[in-house]
């Protein structure tokens, strides 16, 4: 029965963890499949992706010794992942947030106070977070038009649209993105794709991963 490559055993990985470089790499190679997958469905372009899943995969390398389960591998390195795709919106955020013109106006020119630089970079997070939860194709046309700034004919154009129907998915991007930003956005953790899930995985803990 053909089945898709499946995450390493449990004996493969204890013994990476145990230091034997062997076992290590064949833990990385076996994994990397299912990172890039994960990372394409989650990040806002494929280069955003390849960055996040080449991230993962350094940490695996580096900091498995610090995983507590080895059934919790697909959530550790998932979890790394999306914090890493995370991390690329709040810089995208952060960018449009402090390009010129962003603040014209009186007083536009002043220094922040350390209470408003704090309630700025909670809002970024806030948004950050909450583009994060759309879904992919929102993801995208949102981020290159309303983030990035790209003009709407090159957005449409890199996604292979029109322009009625790249203003079209906008539109429900940003009325998605209002309603998340008018609730609560929670912080849990992304439910592993089926097709990613292996037998006994378990949530890791959180900190499991280090930068």
């Amino acid at each position: 029965m053909n089945r898709r490559q499946s995450w390493p055993d449990a004996r493969l990985i204890e013994a990476a963890q145990a230091g034997d470089v062997t076992s290590l790499t064949a833990v990385v190679m076996e994994s990397q499949p299912h990172v890039r997958r994960f990372a394409l469905s989650l990040c806002a372009s494929p280069q955003d992706a390849e960055d996040a899943a080449q991230e993962a995969l350094i940490i695996l390398y580096r900091k498995i010794g610090t995983l507590r389960a080895t059934g919790a591998l697909a959530s550790w390195v998932f979890r790394i992942v999306r914090n890493e795709c995370l991390r690329q919106v709040r810089l995208l955020v952060a960018r449009a947030d402090e390009a010129p013109g962003a603040d014209d106006g009186p007083g536009g020119d002043a220094e922040p106070s350390a209470e408003e630089a704090v309630l700025r970079r909670l809002e970024a997070e806030r948004i950050a977070a909450a583009v994060s939860s759309l879904p992919r194709d929102q993801r995208q046309v949102l981020i290159m038009r309303d983030v990035q700034g790209l003009p709407g004919r090159t957005v449409a154009r890199a996604l292979g649209l029109s322009t009625p129907a790249m203003k079209s998915r906008l539109h429900r991007a940003r009325a998605a993105l209002r309603d998340r930003l008018a609730g609560p956005v929670e912080d849990a953790d992304p439910p592993v794709p089926a097709d990613e899930r292996c037998a006994g995985v378990r949530p890791a803990p959180h900190g499991g991963e280090h930068r």
